[in-house]
């Protein structure tokens, strides 16, 4: 009767899955596209390095893998072979993706939270911050203040001085020991 090694075989599998998965990467596809002029070239590397993917959300269209960036490279470059200017592919990429497609948007009220909101928000933090010193300040003059006014009246002080009095503290240490006998 055959033995079977179960852990050898189960590191074996393991073995072979991992090396499946890890050459599933070298079939990915590289992007060859032929240009008339380096110009071309240059125009398109310059807008996929421009234009956002909208998929992956904070990469470029060169650096991301997903599908819709690869069908966007594409008509990126069927715009460049046609001869189309950048202005007009940026046009026609915002017309169909909208303003987030471009990593500098244009000004205009529905992207103004974009341009405006990060600026103004600092403004209020500096704002703030300088307030809530200036608050802190008025809060230590306001307690030293304060301690000034509550500053003993000259019968207290008497008093004060009275009851601290070396004669008074003989008398006080006399009463405890008789209390305690």
């Amino acid at each position: 009767m055959t033995r079977i090694n179960l852990p050898a075989l189960l590191t074996k599998s393991i073995g072979l899955i991992m090396a499946a998965l890890f050459s599933m990467s070298l079939f990915a596809a590289i992007d060859v596209y032929d240009f008339d002029s380096p110009q071309q070239e240059a125009q398109y590397r310059g807008l996929i390095e421009e234009l956002r993917c909208p998929k992956c959300q904070n990469q470029n269209l060169a650096a991301s893998d997903a599908p819709i960036a690869q069908d966007l490279k594409q008509k990126t470059y069927d715009l460049v072979k046609e001869g189309r200017s950048d202005s007009e592919i940026r046009d026609y990429m915002q017309e169909r993706y909208g303003d987030f497609i471009s990593y500098k948007p244009p000004v205009r009220p529905s992207t103004w939270i974009l341009w405006f909101f990060p600026p103004l928000l600092l403004v209020v933090l500096i704002a703030g911050w300088f307030w809530r010193a200036h608050h802190r300040q008025n809060q230590a003059k306001l307690r030293t203040e304060q301690q000034t006014v509550e500053a003993l009246t000259p019968s207290e002080q008497a008093e004060l001085d009275r009851l601290l009095s070396p004669q008074n503290s003989a008398q006080r240490t006399e009463n405890r020991t008789k209390d305690n006998s």
